[in-house]
C-alpha cells in the first residue's frame, strides 16, 4: 500500500512516476498494489499499469487498505501521517526521499522509517551526514536510482530544443533568453505538473500542456534535438536520463544529482551564462558534434538499465513483509 498526495496520470512530476514505476515493478513481481491519495481527482478510482489508484474521499480512507497490506511506502506530504498510521497498525513504512530539502528531512526526522529508499548516492550521504549532526539514528536504506526503462521514451528524435517544467527553478529565465538571443531556432516548452509556470509568447517557441509520462515519448522526445536542464537544484534529474534513452544530449546546469545521473553523457554550463549555452546549443547543431553526444547520451541510458535497481527495491521490500508479524504484535501492546 502506498499513501501519496497525488499520482500519475492527472499528476505527472519526476517524483510521482518513480513511485509508479518502483510499484509497477512490485506488480510485475507478483505483488499486489494499492495508492491511497490524499487529494481527490476526477473520475474515481482507476487502474494504472496494474496499480490501483483510490483517490480521496474521507481522511479514514487508508484504514480501508492497512490492514491487508504487507508493507506500507510513502514520500513527501505524506510522510509523517503513514509513519504514523504504520506503527497504529503494525505494518513497516518505507520512506522514498526525492529531496534534500530541510522540510524533507525534518519528515524524516518525525516520520521515522523501516526503510529510507535514497534516489542517489550524493543524496544518501547528504541525509546521513544530516542525521548524524543531528544525532538521529539512520534508518536501513537502499538506493534506487529513479528507475527509467529505455523502452518507453526511445523513439527518433526531432528538431526542436525542449526545456521541460517552466518553474522557475527549472530555468524558464535562461530558456526564454536562450529562445530571444536565437531567433532562428526552433524550441519547445512543455508546461510543467507544478509550480507557477512562465509562460511567454514568442514566434519560435510553441508551449505544450502538461504531458503524462506514457505520452512523453510521441509528444515531446520525438520532437527534440537537445534537451535542456538548467535547473538551480536537481537531486537526480529523470527527464534527462529519458532524453538519453533516445540518444538526446542533454545541457544542464552542474547540480549535483545532474552531475550523477548525467556522468560524462551531461554537457555542463551554468544556468546565468547564457552565452555558454547558446555556445553549446550551436555546438550541438552541428551533424559531427551531435553524433558524438548523440552516441554519449545512448550509453549512458544503457548503463542506467534499471533492472539491477528495481531488482533491489524488490528484494528490499520483501526483506520488510516479515516484520509485519512482529510490528503487529507490538501495535497490539
Amino acid at each position: 500500500m502506498a499513501m501519496i498526495h497525488a499520482y500519475p496520470q492527472h499528476h505527472n512530476a519526476g517524483a510521482e512516476w518513480m513511485v509508479h514505476t518502483l510499484l509497477r515493478a512490485a506488480v510485475a513481481r507478483g505483488h499486489e498494489a494499492d495508492v491511497v491519495l490524499s487529494n481527490p481527482v476526477p473520475g474515481g478510482p482507476y487502474t494504472l499499469d496494474g496499480v490501483r489508484v483510490w483517490p480521496h474521499r474521507g481522511k479514514n480512507d487508508p484504514f480501508e487498505h492497512i490492514d491487508g497490506a504487507d508493507v506500507l511506502i510513502t514520500h513527501l506530504e505524506n510522510t509523517q501521517r503513514a509513519s504514523l498510521i504504520g506503527r497504529m497498525r503494525g505494518v513497516p513504512v518505507v520512506h522514498v526521499l526525492h529531496n534534500t530539502f530541510q522540510q524533507t528531512k525534518t519528515w524524516l526526522r518525525k516520520g521515522p522509517c523501516d526503510l529510507a529508499v535514497y534516489n542517489s548516492e550524493w543524496m544518501r550521504a547528504d541525509y546521513e551526514a544530516w542525521l548524524a549532526s543531528v544525532r538521529a539514528p539512520l534508518p536501513r536504506s537502499v538506493v534506487i536510482r529513479p528507475p527509467v526503462l529505455a523502452g518507453d521514451y526511445r523513439t527518433k528524435h526531432g528538431d526542436r530544443v525542449t526545456l521541460i517544467n517552466m518553474y522557475g527553478p527549472k530555468g524558464a529565465a535562461t530558456f526564454w533568453a536562450l529562445a530571444e538571443r536565437m531567433s532562428d531556432v526552433k524550441f519547445i516548452a512543455v508546461t510543467g505538473g507544478y509550480g507557477d509556470q512562465d509562460i511567454r509568447d514568442l514566434p519560435n517557441v510553441e508551449v505544450l500542456p502538461n504531458t503524462p509520462g506514457h505520452q512523453m515519448r510521441d509528444l515531446v522526445y520525438a520532437r527534440t534535438k537537445i534537451l535542456l536542464m538548467p535547473s538551480d537544484y536537481e537531486s537526480w534529474g529523470r527527464t534527462g536520463i529519458e532524453a538519453c534513452a533516445s540518444g538526446i544530449p542533454v545541457i544542464a546546469h552542474p547540480t549535483p544529482g545532474l552531475k550523477e545521473s548525467l556522468g560524462d553523457a551531461g554537457i555542463f554550463a551554468d544556468r546565468d551564462d547564457i552565452g555558454e549555452w547558446e555556445k553549446q546549443i550551436r555546438r550541438l547543431l552541428t551533424p559531427r558534434a551531435y553524433g558524438t553526444a548523440s552516441k554519449k547520451a545512448l550509453a549512458r541510458s544503457a548503463e542506467l538499465d534499471p533492472t539491477p535497481d528495481l531488482d533491489r527495491w524488490c528484494d528490499a521490500i520483501e526483506a520488510l513483509a516479515p516484520q509485519r508479524a512482529r510490528l503487529r504484535a507490538l501495535a497490539r501492546l
